[in-house]
């Protein structure tokens, strides 16, 4: 995958299929000490103790269409390509996180890549979840929640085009810490 968005967008796929209501990504990056932290914590169905056990094999998958699942796959790699670490906690019924490691200067390391498209994508795939993106890089912080934009959209839609549009330029700007 180019760049760490891809990585992302496919856990918080899982946890749309997941029949989430909340989905909360944290991204983290602590230059002081050489650490990328991402997090995705849902609301989901969660998965079972045998289902856990084999989540990072391609093979395991819970899709009906095809029984290939690569994401989790793909990100299990990565951290093992860079001397990272993934771990994922679930539990059935109450939801699942998954928690990212990464040296953040490392060679094999992608870009961050284009996080508001990602978010947009997410939204634009089920506007009824409710998301929250938490971006941390050492002392700047951009935060952004659905909840609230819906608030102050009354009965515009979240998921029409021109405000999926603006979602994506307003988590953009307000990660590389442009005046919003």
């Amino acid at each position: 995958m180019q760049d760490i968005a891809m990585y992302i967008i496919e856990i918080l796929m899982n946890s749309i299929y997941a029949n989430s209501n909340n989905i909360i990504c944290h991204i983290e990056i602590k230059t002081s000490i050489n650490q990328l932290l991402i997090i995705i914590e849902d609301d989901g169905k969660g998965m079972n103790d045998e289902l856990l056990a084999n989540v990072t094999n391609p093979f395991t998958t819970t899709r009906k269409t095809r029984k290939i699942g690569l994401g989790v796959a793909f990100l299990q790699h990565l951290c093992d390509q860079c001397n990272g670490d993934l771990t994922i906690k679930s539990k059935e019924n109450i939801g699942t996180i998954t928690v990212v490691k990464l040296p953040y200067d490392h060679w094999d390391i992608p870009p961050l890549g284009n996080i508001g498209q990602m978010m947009m994508f997410c939204i634009q795939a089920n506007a009824d979840i409710d998301f929250i993106l938490q971006y941390i890089k050492d002392e700047h912080t951009f935060f952004f929640d659905t909840k609230l934009i819906k608030q102050e959209l009354g009965e515009v839609n979240i998921d029409e085009p021109d405000i999926l549009l603006w979602i994506k330029e307003y988590i953009n700007q307000g990660i590389k810490g442009e005046n919003l």
